[in-house]
């Protein structure tokens, strides 16, 4: 656990994405089996311990340290994990650290009646690294700027491997992974062995940043306010994967039910918002329902959804990636046609001869809810992650408007010194007219190091009021947030969701009194 806790602390201290990697990939070259492959599952967020969470580390921590002196540490600290194993009053039991591999089996093992004596032993045999490794690997909140892809690159790295090879062989193994190192490690070692009916990793799109495509070579498409989604299905029992290859079908039984067939198919999960016309709700009712491990069937019919449905990878036990779109899209036609039409259709293809008709239909996007268009190359076959030359998407604009800065809270991990997590609002009237500010929008990202250090000072040169771990600021400051779109929200008292909202600048030559008004951004709802 040692060697697993000096790896996160440099991990959170490390800017550099090859840097990052070199860490990873040194330390699964020089660590054996099986604390390597259990560490790659923790950094890919692969492991899940239910007994084992957040209010949990609270309650074990209350068994030895005043709740009232906790809540104030971690209030300031910001990080449960990073509190707990400073604040921990370690009571040696003259064993070792554990391992990475014994820590595991200890708490996969863990139950609700076990959960706090085992959990208090562990930590009385680390120190505060090994404890706070102990506890971002038990709850999975590592936060260490490493992405699931980051961390597979590495190991490719560390073994000479090609990282999409790694890709492939991922999402058919299970922690440790031994098959994966044995075949890594071993000269004659033999890759593990792929199903076809088995998770593939998508192929993803560049942006287009001007149009300068030749359109008979492209296929053109929508593209929908959604999450992509991918199907896999041998017959008897379906699963939805998303972009990462996290499964979500627990939160879309109907969608896995209504799939009966052998093959492998991508596309997008909406939510249908007219169910007469049949067409995609916003993203904000599709999140309603995003994150759930079960659904009720009030849910299901409150938010209906449907998949719509972009390419075929795999029919029955054959491969179809390394064909031509043109031949993919025809087989997929076929297939769907085996499918329920009120879960699945068709993503639609443009006819457009021109880029003048296309510009048209992009700055058009926002009113008929779609995000942009999609350009697929009518001859390139699927390849996993983003090949230039192959796939683009043609965003619409974004969105922005002129908020007041409310509140601010710390961040997690490297940011947990800072205030970077900041609420915004906008006037409900005119100031001068008696308006108030209601927030309409949290972010957390769009802003340079020296802004968040700038914005940090300002945040706490003109704290007005303290809620716990929050900060209430002074209402002098305009911040212009982008985001992607606005919609009707009933959970927030503005009556608005913003769609990825983020920091475009920082307009601290602009009066309060000048930012927009609710009103303004009613407007833009789609």
């Amino acid at each position: 656990m040692e060697r697993f806790a000096q790896l996160l602390d440099r991990l959170i201290y490390t800017r550099s994405r090859n840097d990052k990697i070199a860490l990873v990939a040194a330390y699964l070259r020089d660590t054996p089996d099986p604390d390597r492959g259990w560490a790659l599952a923790a950094l890919t967020s692969g492991l899940d311990f239910p007994a084992v969470k957040a209010s949990t580390i609270r309650d074990v921590v209350a068994t030895r340290v005043d709740p009232l002196l906790y809540s104030l540490s971690r209030d300031f600290v910001g990080d449960t994990a990073e509190t707990a194993s400073l604040i921990w009053p370690r009571l040696p039991t003259g064993e070792p650290p554990p391992t990475v591999s014994e820590a595991v089996e200890i708490m996969a093992g863990m139950s609700r009646s076990t959960v706090m004596a085992q959990l208090a032993r562990l930590l009385d045999r680390l120190e505060p690294d090994g404890r706070f490794a102990l506890l971002k690997l038990a709850t999975g909140a590592m936060r260490i700027g490493l992405s699931g892809r980051l961390a597979r690159t590495a190991f490719a790295q560390a073994f000479g491997l090609d990282v999409e090879q790694v890709e492939e062989h991922w999402h058919g193994l299970r922690p440790p992974y031994a098959d994966l190192f044995a075949w890594a490690t071993s000269p004659e070692g033999a890759a593990p062995a792929i199903d076809p009916l088995a998770f593939k990793p998508f192929m993803l799109a560049h942006p287009l940043e001007e149009a300068q495509l030749d359109l008979a070579e492209f296929a053109v498409e929508w593209k929908w306010d959604g999450i992509r989604i991918q199907l896999v299905g041998d017959g008897n029992v379906t699963r939805l994967f998303s972009r990462g290859g996290e499964e979500i079908s627990g939160a879309f039984p109907e969608i896995a039910a209504a799939y009966p067939i052998r093959a492998v198919m991508d596309g997008e999960l909406l939510v249908r918002g007219d169910v007469q016309g049949g067409e995609a709700a916003s993203f904000n009712a599709l999140q309603q329902r995003l994150g759930r491990k079960k659904v009720t069937g009030a849910m299901m019919a409150d938010y209906p959804a449907f998949v719509r449905l972009y390419d075929l990878l795999v029919e029955e036990d054959e491969d179809l990636r390394s064909l031509p779109w043109t031949e993919r899209r025809a087989r997929l036609e076929r297939a769907v046609a085996q499918l329920p039409p009120e879960r699945f259709d068709l993503s639609q293809i443009i006819a457009a001869q021109d880029w003048a008709t296309l510009v048209q239909l992009r700055e058009d996007a926002r009113s008929q809810a779609y995000e942009g268009l999609m350009f697929k190359r009518r001859e390139s076959a699927y390849m996993a992650g983003r090949k230039v030359g192959h796939w683009y998407k043609w965003k619409r604009q974004p969105l922005t408007a002129d908020c007041v800065l409310m509140y601010a809270q710390r961040g997690s991990g490297k940011r947990s010194s800072y205030y970077s997590d900041y609420t915004f609002g906008c006037w409900t009237a005119p100031p001068e007219q008696g308006g108030e500010l209601l927030p309409v929008g949290k972010a957390y990202f769009g802003f340079t190091d020296e802004e968040l250090k700038w914005l940090d000072g300002f945040i706490r040169r003109h704290t007005a009021n303290r809620f716990g771990p929050v900060r209430e600021v002074e209402k002098t400051l305009v911040l212009e947030v982008a985001f992607d779109s606005i919609h009707l929200s009933r959970r927030h008292k503005s009556g608005l969701a913003m769609r990825f909202p983020r920091i475009a600048r920082i307009r601290s030559d602009k009066p309060a009194e000048e930012a927009n008004l609710i009103v303004d951004l009613m407007a833009l709802v789609s």
